[in-house]
């Protein structure tokens, strides 16, 4: 294939020697050719793959705990390493990589955004990626969100496949996803504000944080909700309502107005125009622990996270 363009791929996989039979061939293929070449795996599968490969290979391998905290910061930080590649010469990159098992058990449905979000994110770099995924761990409702956001499926020997139920990130970002109650949800809020100024919102949340919350992760929180409580205010319909819940180690804030969300599926995920609006839900995902957009025929909520509410 041509090496202009993003070629996004999933790896399905039942044990190490599927895992190793789709990486090993990917990843030596890319360093034959001189290309940069990534590797981004939990530490004991990013092991095996580095065994596998001769001890010479100039091979990069990244912390996926530091890399996957947010799928915004995500795409962020990547885009900052291909465009990095590409100052230096590279015609052609690779990543093998994985979103952790951690984050998918409790925060799937902004990394599904995340796997939809990036065929559009990286399509300005020569970049091929595979996306790797453990049949025996992961999820159905995962998997099937896996074959929806991946354009090609990747095979053991080298085996690259058209998936057929690949769907546009337009779509596939536009379409409205459940919202998965969080367990702190089934509790009664803390509070509750009927069109609430951003001030409002502000002090509700500093009066309602548990102690044992960082107060950096509170102050994250703060802005969070200021910010999206604007956007309703400002692009969303009245009446705007804001919930909160407090409990050990954790917030959780939804924020529902009756309009209809942002016209940008990509919002959240990429840098806002601030021709057009946005900045708040961009500065909400780089600094709450989750945050999950859903609209329904009520409306459009906004639920942000601080601290661990799973």
């Amino acid at each position: 294939m041509s090496t202009q363009g993003y070629d996004h791929a999933a790896v399905h996989y039942g044990g190490d020697e599927e895992l190793l039979a789709v990486a090993v061939p990917f990843l030596e293929a890319g360093l034959a050719a001189g290309e940069p070449t990534v590797v981004s795996m939990a530490p004991e599968r990013a092991e095996l793959v580095r065994d596998a490969l001769s001890p010479s290979a100039r091979v990069e391998y990244l912390s996926t705990r530091d890399l996957y905290a947010r799928p915004a910061a995500a795409i962020k930080s990547y885009r900052e390493l291909l465009a990095g590649f590409v100052a230096d010469g590279a015609a052609g990159i690779r990543v093998f990589g994985e979103i952790p098992p951690a984050v998918i058990d409790t925060s799937w449905d902004w990394w599904a955004r995340y796997e939809s979000a990036v065929n559009h994110a990286y399509g300005e770099f020569p970049l091929r990626s595979m996306c790797a995924y453990d049949t025996r761990t992961t999820p159905r409702h995962v998997l099937d969100d896996v074959a929806r956001t991946h354009p090609f499926v990747a095979t053991p020997g080298g085996g690259h496949h058209t998936n057929t139920g690949y769907v546009d990130p337009l779509s596939f970002l536009a379409d409205p996803r459940p919202m998965t109650p969080l367990p702190i949800e089934s509790t009664a809020p803390r509070a509750e504000l009927a069109n609430p100024r951003p001030a409002d919102a502000r002090r509700a949340v500093l009066a309602t944080a548990p102690l044992d919350l960082p107060a950096d992760e509170v102050d994250d929180l703060v802005l969070a909700v200021s910010e999206i409580v604007d956007n309703a205010l400002r692009h969303g319909r009245p009446p705007v309502r804001v919930r909160i819940w407090a409990g050990a180690g954790q917030m959780v804030v939804s924020v529902h107005d009756a309009g209809t969300g942002p016209a940008d599926p990509f919002a959240g995920l990429l840098p806002a125009d601030r021709s057009i609006g946005g900045r708040g839900l961009w500065i909400a995902h780089q600094i709450c622990s989750q945050v999950t957009l859903h609209r329904d025929e009520t409306g459009f909520t906004a639920r942000l996270a601080a601290g661990q509410p799973w």
